[in-house]
């Protein structure tokens, strides 16, 4: 039976990472990406304080989880094969395709083209713009690194480790806060601060391992309103005390009132949706099924819009974030639309295969 509540799980998370991304490319706090902000203090930005401790944690738990329910009636063979295309592919062979328009555009916002010489070959110059595209693809490739690791866990674990984590109770549950902690110090990419392989990978292996177990899901559920409590407790404090830090670095992205935040939100959204979310009404069907275009294609449109709105306009706050956030949505589900009708632009781009034919 699919788990309906973890489809709405990732294509609601996804929508509020287009919504972050748009109040972060004007965000007063971290200036250096981004086109800049209206204000000079701009109370609104407080939403990433919000958003950023947990909703990529909870993409990679779900994705865990997933990844096990695929297993379940899929060979490792299959798995590593349906994950290089859907994963590896896009975020090599698309970026060539079309990673450099938004290397282009990345390149034009932080003004990049101004400080290199106009000797540079043009050949390498599209090198650095397919580089400088990689922009969201980064999570698909964690993800798919993550998916090897587990293909050859899978062939030596024979099922043993998957029971045992299936009897933890929920104060276990909470409690693997502190190992959770433990992994985000460890294994950050320097400069690239969104490369956490240490915390990222280890909830990823969580969410195989132990949120996969209905049971355990369940136990979430039936104290889903004491997580949520405590979530709303812990984000007040963590933003009481980090406000107007970087937020998406060290030491404010590993500190314990960010990591505790983040852990709370993840459980209780977990054990809320399991009991409330587990439906797939149309609307939320059609989010389901263009989630994954969404993620890949909203931040060019993105982009783009709010580069032209900053540099050739005067549009002022609202307007831009609601042009900014109207470009983002349906410019990615129009693309989605068009490329994943394009024989083989689809493969590249998107990773997929043309559709058999039944008789």
């Amino acid at each position: 039976m699919r788990k309906y509540y973890l489809d709405n799980i990732r294509w609601m998370t996804i929508v509020l990472v287009v919504i972050y991304h748009v109040i972060y490319m004007y965000n007063s706090i971290i200036t250096d990406i981004g086109v800049g902000p209206f204000y000079e203090k701009q109370y609104w930005d407080g939403s990433m304080y919000v958003l950023y401790p947990w909703f990529m944690v909870l993409l990679f738990i779900v994705a865990g989880m997933s990844s096990r329910y695929y297993l379940e009636k899929h060979t490792i063979k299959e798995f590593i094969r349906s994950r290089t295309r859907k994963l590896l592919v896009p975020c090599t062979i698309g970026l060539l395709v079309i990673g450099w328009v938004q290397g282009y555009i990345s390149m034009a916002i932080s003004d990049a083209f101004s400080t290199m010489p106009d000797t540079i070959p043009k050949f390498i110059l599209y090198l650095i713009m397919v580089l400088s595209g990689t922009g969201v693809l980064w999570f698909i490739q964690m993800l798919w690194l993550f998916s090897l690791l587990l293909a050859l866990v899978k062939k030596f674990e024979k099922g043993k480790l998957y029971e045992l984590c299936g009897r933890i109770n929920a104060v276990g549950l909470i409690l693997l806060v502190i190992p959770v902690y433990l992994s985000g110090l460890i294994l950050n990419m320097p400069i690239i601060a969104v490369y956490r392989f240490g915390i990222y990978g280890f909830v990823f292996f969580l969410g195989y391992f132990v949120f996969a177990h209905d049971e355990v899901v369940d136990k979430l559920s039936k104290i889903a309103i004491p997580l949520i409590i405590a979530s709303v407790v812990l984000a007040v404090v963590y933003i009481v005390l980090h406000y107007g830090d970087n937020f998406a670095e060290v030491p404010t992205v590993n500190s314990i009132p960010a990591v505790a935040y983040g852990w709370a939100a993840c459980l209780a959204i977990l054990g809320s949706m399991k009991r409330r979310g587990n439906f797939m009404p149309g609307f939320a069907a059609f989010m389901s099924k263009r989630s994954f275009g969404l993620y890949v294609f909203h931040y060019l449109p993105l982009s783009a819009t709010a580069y032209v709105l900053h540099t050739y306009t005067n549009v002022p706050a609202l307007p831009s974030y609601l042009l900014t956030a109207l470009a983002a949505f349906v410019g990615a589900f129009v693309l989605y639309e068009v490329i994943s009708r394009i024989p083989v632009i689809r493969w590249c781009i998107l990773g997929m295969k043309k559709e058999k034919k039944h008789v």
